[in-house]
This record gives structure tokens, C-alpha cells and sequence, in this order.
């Protein structure tokens, strides 16, 4: 795996830990949807302001996006789709 594959499954695999869709992660990093789920696939070369950016998002140190996934790791699943259900509290 080359430096952006890496970031990119760190990334997929720190944001879908956390819950965030794509959408609600590049709203928080001021970033565009699109570019993170390019991000996500290794087909940006990204800026250190943005690794910082999404790194701050994600409430990680930066380094969390480039460690070395275990050889035997299945990718990272997405987010199931739609809305989530509203809580029960009345």
C-alpha cells in the first residue's frame, strides 16, 4: 500500500468507528464531500492543512492516519445508509 491508500483506509476506518458520514466529517474540516471520499479511495495527494484538518476532525493525532493497516485486515466497512432513528426520549 502507497502513503495515500494508507490515509485512506485510516481515514474511512477512523470516521466509520466514530459514526460520521463523509458529509458530516468534511463539514466539520471545512473540506468538500467529494474530495474526502476521493481521499478515502487514494486518489488525492493530500496537504498537510488538510491532513491537519481531518486529523483535528477526527479528534486523532495526525500520525493515526498513516499507521500500517495489519496485512490481514478486511477493508474498512461504510456507514450503513439513511437517516438514523430518532431516540426514543420523550
Amino acid at each position: 500500500m502507497d502513503a495515500r491508500q494508507i490515509m485512506g483506509w485510516n481515514l474511512r476506518l477512523l470516521r466509520v468507528e466514530r459514526g460520521l458520514s463523509q458529509e458530516r466529517l468534511a463539514f466539520e474540516a471545512r473540506i468538500d464531500r467529494a474530495y474526502v471520499g476521493r481521499v478515502e479511495r487514494g486518489m488525492e495527494n493530500v496537504t498537510i492543512a488538510t491532513i491537519e484538518a481531518l486529523a483535528r476532525a477526527l479528534e486523532v493525532p495526525v500520525a493515526a492516519l498513516f499507521s500500517q493497516p495489519d496485512r490481514n485486515a478486511s477493508q474498512p466497512k461504510p456507514l450503513r445508509s439513511g437517516r438514523k432513528p430518532k431516540s426514543s426520549k420523550q
